[in-house]
């Protein structure tokens, strides 16, 4: 009974709280743009209104996000999730960097690291973006380089910079300084009491627009000689990966000890994918693959088709504890399993995505406290395999159990201190972009990488990518994320794709680190159990787990691990609650906002129309029409 009067009262609260939105829905019939920042949004809409389809439209406004440094630049990683009207298909996209030449846990050992730095030249991947937004235009883009980097090449030229980019660089200037090009594009006032710019000042990338300038004259000189526009395109992404802009990237990069070669450049290629995909009670969950974390939320899914959510009520103690719980059964295995599936050893994840092992993991959750003793599960058995990396999780402290099914830690690496540098990692930002047409083509992206306080490669205007920081040195850890050159780190960035009968239903994305597939998790339940708008839904108050392994920053082991019982709530929390929660063994915290910056586009095909969630979390913005 005490569940059956929390769950009503969570009710009322509910219908309380959606009652209105703090930011309105979008609509809109022929198109629809969202992304981080408005004057990328813009950029969007501009390219959409000169008659761009949707990947046109997120080209441009990755490029536009890309050149305002909203927590990305252009050295750093792309990935997306496509559907394509004409095949009635979702594909992905690959734009992960690769570790460099000479990037080696003996390297990074010999330098006292732990981890690969967060920092400068050495955390640097070989760039992804410039040839992910190349690659998607050649092959699902109507427009040329020239017309899509128009936004991005007049932003560069100068444009006003806002408050949030302004005071990142203004924070971070003290590490901007040990780069002498980060120095001289970041901080036009050295010397005085402010160095960066200020809040709606005038921000010119010179080296920047000479850069994305190289780009547009080849593809330019390209069409001049008769090329198509295949061939075109592919002369500005040669130009980036192979000529001069390749070698003034490299020669900038080695100068400041970095680790990136010519052939680096050269070799790297984005590629295009299979995306995982599940079924939830009809809906086709699209990710990435397990370079990604994406799969955690296709896993989480599995686990929680096991239960009736919506009788739990939303945000329930009973809710919480049994979402909370298969995020953790999930994060566990992502945490030891996941890794780039284009080296060896390859990750299990037919057995990580069966319904089967999620019936056995479900089967582990304890409905009157948080466990502690999460450990990864042995998901070779549902691949009729042997795990062969049992040795390897003994020695990390962790037993089978008698149904050689799960492992569980004997001690425990973790502590419930919650720091504000813990978090800051937690929740360390990107940005999405979620772009569709009346054509049917739809785009979800989360790029990433070379955020500020980024180190810029010589002249080129270019931040390196810092991803490198998400591999781990000791495979007791994560065999299969292990540092080595020409492999991709597995890294948090997860965009996704929902079909129903067939075609688009949701397309969502968020930026938070770790914290972007419960952040997802829980929009995609508020829609599909609880019929929340897109809007509604990415508003609504979510929670995080900490009790996982962090993928970003923190000089040593114990500043990663995980924290168990650790909670984030909502501040409107109800008492009854907390207090259900604590008797659970949780320690809980609270933020007034808890949903994420999610952005999303909801497919309402009895109308014809286009639904636009945009974040109240920070700056999204999105445009329809």
């Amino acid at each position: 009974m005490k569940y059956l009067s929390i769950t009503f009262a969570l009710t009322i609260l509910t219908l309380t709280l959606f009652a209105q939105t703090q930011k309105p829905m979008l609509y809109g019939s022929n198109w629809m743009a969202i992304t981080g920042k408005p004057l990328a949004a813009t950029a969007g809409a501009m390219t959409f209104q000169n008659g761009g389809n949707a990947v046109d439209a997120a080209c441009a406004m990755l490029a536009a996000t890309c050149t305002m440094w909203d927590t990305l630049s252009w050295g750093g990683e792309t990935q997306a999730l496509i559907y394509n009207p004409k095949t009635k298909k979702v594909i992905a996209i690959n734009a992960m960097g690769v570790a460099p030449t000479g990037a080696t846990v003996a390297f990074f050992k010999s330098k006292g690291y732990n981890f690969p730095p967060e920092h400068g030249p050495l955390a640097a991947t070989t760039p992804g973006t410039p040839g992910g937004l190349i690659y998607m235009l050649v092959n699902y883009g109507s427009m040329s380089l020239a017309e899509v980097l128009a936004p991005a090449m007049q932003m560069a030229a100068g444009y006003a910079i806002e408050a949030q980019a302004a005071n990142s660089i203004e924070k971070g200037k003290e590490l901007i300084k040990q780069w002498p090009y980060s120095k001289k594009v970041l901080l036009p006032h050295l010397g005085q009491k402010r160095e960066a710019p200020a809040e709606g000042e005038i921000f010119v990338q010179k080296d920047l627009l000479q850069t994305l300038t190289k780009m547009v004259a080849a593809e330019q000189e390209a069409l001049k000689k008769g090329k198509n526009r295949k061939e075109a395109l592919m002369a500005a992404y040669d130009r980036f990966y192979k000529g001069d802009i390749a070698e003034e990237f490299v020669r900038g990069a080695k100068e400041q000890g970095g680790l990136i070669t010519m052939e680096d450049m050269a070799k790297w290629k984005p590629i295009e994918e299979a995306p995982m995909m599940i079924n939830y009670k009809g809906i086709e969950a699209y990710k990435l693959q397990q370079w990604t974390q994406g799969p955690v939320l296709l896993q989480a899914l599995n686990i929680l088709e096991n239960f009736d959510l919506k009788e739990m009520g939303y945000n329930s103690a009973k809710y919480i504890h049994t979402v909370y719980q298969a995020m953790n059964l999930t994060f566990a295995d992502r945490d030891f399993y996941y890794g780039d599936p284009y080296t060896q050893p390859v990750a299990p994840m037919k057995g990580l995505l069966s319904k089967e092992y999620a019936k056995q993991r479900a089967a582990l959750i304890q409905y009157d406290k948080n466990d502690v003793n999460v450990g990864p599960g042995n998901p070779y058995l549902f691949e009729n395999k042997v795990n062969p990396y049992i040795n390897l999780l003994k020695k990390r402290g962790f037993v089978m159990d008698s149904t050689k099914r799960n492992f569980a830690p004997v001690n425990d690496l973790g502590n419930n201190s919650l720091k504000e540098d813990y978090q800051d990692r937690l929740w360390r930002g990107t940005t999405s972009i979620e772009a569709a047409d009346k054509e049917g083509w739809v785009v979800s992206v989360t790029p990433s990488g070379g955020w500020l306080p980024a180190c810029i490669a010589g002249n080129t205007g270019i931040g390196m990518s810092q991803r490198m920081q998400s591999f781990v040195l000791d495979s007791t850890l994560n065999p299969f994320n292990v540092v080595a050159p020409g492999k991709r780190p597995r890294v948090t960035l997860s965009p996704s794709l929902f079909l129903k009968d067939g075609k688009p239903f949701l397309a969502a994305a968020v930026q938070g680190g770790d914290t972007q597939d419960q952040n997802l998790l829980q929009f995609f339940l508020n829609v599909a159990e609880f019929d929340m708008t897109v809007q509604k839904a990415s508003e609504a108050a979510n929670f995080n787990t900490n009790q996982l392994w962090l993928s970003l920053g923190g000089s040593k082991t114990t500043d990663r691990a995980p924290r168990p019982g650790q909670i984030l709530l909502n501040q409107n929390t109800s008492e009854a609650v907390k207090n259900e929660l604590k008797k659970m063994g949780y320690v809980l915290s609270f933020a007034e906002r808890t949903s994420g910056p999610i952005n999303a586009i909801y497919f309402d095909w009895k109308h014809g129309s286009l639904w636009g969630g945009s974040s109240n979390h920070g700056e999204d913005y999105g445009i329809g029409w």
